[in-house]
């Protein structure tokens, strides 16, 4: 027997999409957080002292977390090639504007203290802002995008055309769904903050988590109710081939009315996805009031992941339905690499990822405690 047919093609192909999931609630788990310390930064930290602070609880760590969206990215390109053609052509300019943000970060961090100037520290404070919110809200508002629909079509000869623009995604129930990400993202980042640092700041983060812990619950469950009462979904009408070879053109699917659903209906276990995201965010909320960072961190993240775990879920076997001709929406089963590509990827994955993740803790772990903002101001060792 071949090695990798030690390993069944849809099973495999169930582990890999298993598997964006998890790198996509690891970018947001750990990189979120310095999203929204950025986000906060201007609003947190109302000296130059206190600014220094909460930049120096994100700078020495942001870099090694953006690992989880070049490998997220990765893995879209290797495991699921029509995915990556579909999502980074026809949301080249939303992606567009995601770089030039995180970019921007970087830029912030080393140039922020060239000079002394006040105006032009807040300009650079102000920049860190953006590279923290313009990410969180268009990674919403692209889940948003994918949820209703994206108007692609794939030809006979797999051509494959987008026919959106960038204004198209703008639409109401995507922009909620923005909403949605910035407010888990700022929990998240003022727990962190509140963990990282102390006195006013930590009081400021405090107040701001508890706000945006709240509006994550009711954001999260007016989209659900917008999702199920607004929004058709998809449904396969084919017979739905697991193991065969990759081609969207061989199956029907259509728009349904409450598809989304469906797989809570046929699998009632399956509703502990949302609460999560629901109880994660309130319990974090809950432990920001009582001043345990540690645990508003964990809850908070238990809700992260339930929030986009629920989208996965709720869409499954889709991955990228379009809206265009919903018999050419991208599927688990018909969209991915070939049975030997996934399995060579798993084996990288299986040997490397406990590296990745055993060098992120090892990190962490020298970097705990608080930030000084003593030693920050009086200029001894390194700091941004």
């Amino acid at each position: 027997m071949i090695l990798h047919e030690l390993i069944s093609y849809d099973v495999l192909r169930l582990i890999w999409w298993a598997l964006l999931g998890v790198l996509l609630i690891g970018f947001a788990l750990t990189d979120g957080f310095d999203l929204g310390a950025g986000t906060l930064l201007p609003f947190v930290a109302r000296n130059d002292s206190e600014r220094r602070t909460v930049i120096n609880t994100i700078g020495p760590v942001w870099e090694g977390n953006q690992v989880w969206l070049i490998l997220g990215g990765g893995a879209i390109f290797a495991a699921w090639p029509q995915l990556y053609a579909v999502s980074f052509s026809g949301f080249y300019l939303a992606m567009f504007a995601i770089l030039f943000a995180l970019i921007l970060r970087p830029v912030a961090f080393k140039f922020r203290s060239k000079r002394e100037d006040p105006a032009w520290r807040s300009r650079w404070d102000w920049a860190q802002f953006v590279g923290g919110f313009v990410p969180a809200l268009i990674f919403g508002v692209a889940m948003g995008n994918v949820l209703q629909g994206v108007p692609f079509r794939i030809e006979h000869d797999m051509q494959i055309f987008y026919d959106g623009t960038f204004f198209g995604l703008l639409n109401p129930f995507a922009l909620l769904c923005g909403l949605v990400s910035v407010t888990m993202l700022v929990m998240h980042g003022a727990a962190w903050l509140q963990l990282k640092t102390e006195g006013h700041v930590a009081e400021r983060a405090r107040r701001f988590g508890i706000v945006a812990a709240l509006l994550t619950v009711v954001l999260y469950a007016v989209a659900g109710v917008v999702l199920a009462n607004f929004v058709s979904g998809y449904a396969i009408t084919s017979e739905i081939v697991r193991g065969g070879a990759s081609n969207p053109l061989v199956k029907t699917a259509v728009m349904q009315s409450g598809a989304w659903f469906a797989n809570y209906a046929s699998e009632n276990a399956l509703w502990v996805v949302p609460a999560l995201g629901l109880a994660g965010s309130m319990a974090a909320a809950i432990c920001l009031a009582v001043r345990r960072p540690a645990a508003a961190l964990l809850t908070g993240g238990v809700g992260i992941a339930g929030i986009i775990a629920s989208v996965g879920v709720s869409m499954f076997p889709f991955i990228l339905p379009s809206s265009v001709n919903p018999s050419v929406s991208l599927t688990v089963w018909d969209s991915s690499s070939s049975h030997l590509t996934l399995f060579i990827m798993l084996v990288s994955t299986v040997i490397f990822m406990p590296l990745i993740l055993a060098y992120t803790s090892w990190v962490f772990s020298v970097l705990r405690g608080k930030v000084d903002s003593e030693a920050i101001r009086d200029g001894k060792g390194h700091a941004y």
